[in-house]
């Protein structure tokens, strides 16, 4: 009984460590994103015709990285760091 109370209170805590990374993430990757992406890709991520930047809502990591290693007008980007980009892939998880 010992053991099971045991194993429940760790899954918990890696559960909750777990949870305050990714919030962290998200709170850093918006950040980034309002600093970095928001000019080109609107404020809520859903692109700007006039500047034929499409939406980005809900791209992956590998996805984010493949545009900003690609793209010539993403040049300036190209100093954003992994967890830069795993911030912003995050952030645009939780945008609908």
């Amino acid at each position: 009984m010992k053991n099971a109370r045991l194993m429940f209170a760790m899954t918990m805590m890696v559960g909750v460590c777990t949870l305050t990374v990714r919030a962290q993430d998200q709170a850093t990757g918006e950040k980034t994103f309002k600093a970095k992406c928001a000019g080109c890709h609107g404020a809520d991520a859903g692109g700007k015709a006039a500047m034929k930047s499409p939406s980005i809502k809900g791209k992956s990591v590998d996805e984010i990285q493949k545009a900003l290693s690609t793209s010539p007008k993403h040049s300036s980007l190209k100093s954003l760091t992994a967890d830069d980009v795993k911030g912003i892939a995050a952030y645009l998880a939780t945008l609908k």
